[in-house]
């Protein structure tokens, strides 16, 4: 009896050591698939969020003032509020949503007759336009290089005015 009970835990062991070599073996291996396998960047163009939300006001100054005093939205030295955000596949990405009210009728949102106008974050905006121009998008004016960014202007199907942002 003794004999059986010895032989049991042996057989026991050796099926827990063989059970833990090949855990071991499967997470070395998804680790070399991790280390070996570099995920190419993706340059696909395409938007990528939100970078702004612009619409008319008939007073923008005491529209902003409603804002900062109702809603806590605090008016930055360009006009504007600032939202900050990670980006969640890069935590360490910091991205920005800017809002801004504009006085009714200001040219910037021309030619689009809306009271409203959408910044979209963009990656690849080169890409983008290129696309864009092959789809037959009326393409507003060039691509601009600022310190902040690459911006260009298009309209949708309905007129809309969309400014497209690339940040740096």
């Amino acid at each position: 009896m003794n004999r059986l009970i010895i032989t049991l835990s042996i057989i026991a062991l050796l099926a827990s050591c063989n059970s833990t070599t090949k855990k071991t073996k499967n997470m070395q291996d998804k680790e070399k698939q991790t280390d070996n396998s570099v995920s190419p960047i993706d340059t696909t163009p395409r938007v990528t969020g939100i970078g702004g939300i612009f619409f008319y006001s008939d007073n923008p100054q005491d529209t902003k003032e409603w804002y900062t005093k109702n809603l806590g939205i605090e008016v930055n030295d360009w006009g504007s509020a600032s939202f900050e955000s990670r980006n969640m596949n890069n935590p360490d990405e910091i991205n920005s949503l800017q809002w801004k009210p504009f006085k009714k009728g200001d040219e910037y949102f021309s030619p689009s007759k809306k009271d409203f106008m959408i910044n979209y974050t963009v990656q690849n905006i080169e890409g983008l336009v290129n696309k864009l121009r092959k789809n037959g998008v009326t393409i507003l004016d060039s691509i601009e290089t600022y310190d902040y960014g690459k911006f260009v202007h298009i309209l949708d199907s309905e007129g809309n005015k969309i400014e497209l942002w690339e940040p740096q």
